[in-house]
Order: structure tokens, then sequence, then C-alpha cells
């Protein structure tokens, strides 16, 4: 299995010319890194090239590596349903180098595209409508940053007075929150038929 991955890759790393940097085979998974600028002509030749056939974009996503100096792994799934074959295609950037959408390449990469950039910060360039698509309009930062709080800058609730959701700064009054950890079975004033301890009787 390792041996046909690996001839596959280096066929697709050929093939490519200098487009890919670094062909790996983790767990039973072929993984090709390719630099941001060469991510469009990657994935056309990956579905239009008839020793691949890559034609399902599964999902695409990020990683985040805080300390790095290109702190997000930009990370794309494909299946070929002709060869039965998956393969993983890498690529990094930082916070402010957009990455080239493959919407042109593959449609459903639009709605990735934007919850990358909605809960990332990664900036598709050529995506016709990145706009957030988890979080609410105004929403401050990016939830799945590393740095990002862990309760956030803002909480949400509604407001019984004002009829409406209001937004309000997170303030927690306590470290940590106190549970009541009493069963409820401890509340009961009579025995459970046929219970004969429960009863007083031994």
């Amino acid at each position: 299995m390792t041996q046909a991955l690996t001839e596959f890759g280096t066929t697709v790393q050929q093939a490519l010319a200098q487009s890919v940097t670094k062909l790996e085979i983790i767990r039973g998974e072929l993984i090709l890194w390719v630099p941001r600028e060469a991510i469009l002509p990657t994935v056309t030749f990956l579905r239009d090239d008839p020793r691949c056939l890559f034609k399902v974009l599964v999902d695409l996503t990020a990683v985040d590596f805080p300390d790095r100096p290109e702190r997000f792994e930009i990370v794309y799934n494909f299946l070929s349903l002709k060869f039965n074959r998956r393969i993983r295609i890498k690529t990094t950037t930082d916070e402010e180098t957009p990455v080239p959408s493959v919407v042109s390449v593959f449609s459903s990469a639009g709605w990735y595209e934007r919850e990358t950039w909605d809960m990332f910060g990664v900036f598709f360039s050529d995506n016709p409508d990145l706009r957030r698509i988890l979080t609410d309009y105004g929403f401050d930062g990016h939830p799945l940053r590393k740095d990002f709080p862990l309760t956030g800058y803002v909480e949400v609730r509604y407001d019984e007075e004002q009829k409406r959701v209001v937004y309000e700064p997170v303030k927690l009054k306590q470290e940590f929150r106190s549970f009541d950890f009493m069963s409820p079975w401890e509340g009961l004033t009579q025995p459970l038929p046929g219970d004969e301890k429960a009863e007083g009787q031994v």
C-alpha cells in the first residue's frame, strides 16, 4: 500500500514539476505540500489528469501553529471515485497573505473557504462571497485561532426587558462555577415499594 502511494505521489510530483515541495505518507495517507501560489494549477491537475481524476473536494480547513512565521496550514482533502483513492494537499500562509481561492475549480470550496475565513481568519483571494458563515455579523476575532480566549470577548443573551438580543463584555465573577451535586433521589421522603432498608428494616 505504502509503495503504491509513493509511486503515485512521485508520478504526480514529477508531472507538477516544481509545484510539489514535499511528499509524505502518514498513516496510509498521501500528502503533498505545495506553495500557495501553486494551489490553483495543482488542484486543476488533480481534477483533470486521467491518472488522478480527483473530482470530489471532501473538505478544506486550516490548522493554527501560532509560533510559526506562517502560522496556518491550509489542508485540502480530495477523493477520486474512479480510482477509489484519496489525497491531501497542504500549503501555508500567515495572517495577512491571501491564499488563491479554488472556487473556480471546485464550486463547493466557497463554503469551506468562508468557514476557514470565519474560524481562522485566512483570506482567500478571488472568492466571490467571502463572508462570515458561522459567527454573527460584526463578530470580533476568529474563534479557532489558538490565541483566541476560551471565554470569547462578548456574551450574547436575550434581554426580557428590552425584548431583544444584547451583547455584553464577558464578565466572569468567579474562577470556577459551583455545582449542586445533590442527587435528586436524596430528596425522596417516602421509601420506594419493596425497599426494606429505606423503611428502616434490617
